[in-house]
């Protein structure tokens, strides 16, 4: 595994403190012609379009009962604590899964 792959792999995490789910999608789209790029990058795009997802309904939720509006903001905690520990991962040359809970299994 190349310094690039793993370069890419990691924008793909954390790129998304930046451009949301924008990062993932450009690498999963544009740079995943290896297999680890491809897996990271796929991994990270569920783990941005399950928060939009999450922000989306629970802002509309939270029109109705304004205290669901804590659910996005936990989600996005916990989905900010598992960009680090991916994207550490994705550092070192290794891969570590992420709860479905997390990074809904949209893309493989």
């Amino acid at each position: 595994m190349s310094d690039d792959d793993k370069t890419w792999s990691l924008m793909a995490y954390v790129g998304q403190f930046l451009v949301g789910a924008i990062a993932p999608a450009v690498v999963f789209f544009g740079k995943s012609r290896s297999p680890f790029v491809r897996r990271h990058a796929a991994q990270g795009l569920n783990m941005g379009l399950a928060a939009i997802a999450v922000w989306f309904v629970g802002g509309l939720l939270s029109l109705a009962v304004e205290v669901l509006i804590w659910a996005p903001l936990l989600f996005t905690a916990v989905v900010m604590f598992f960009l680090v520990y991916a994207a550490r991962a994705a550092n070192r040359g290794e891969f570590r899964k992420v709860p479905a809970v997390v990074a809904w299994p949209i893309l493989k």
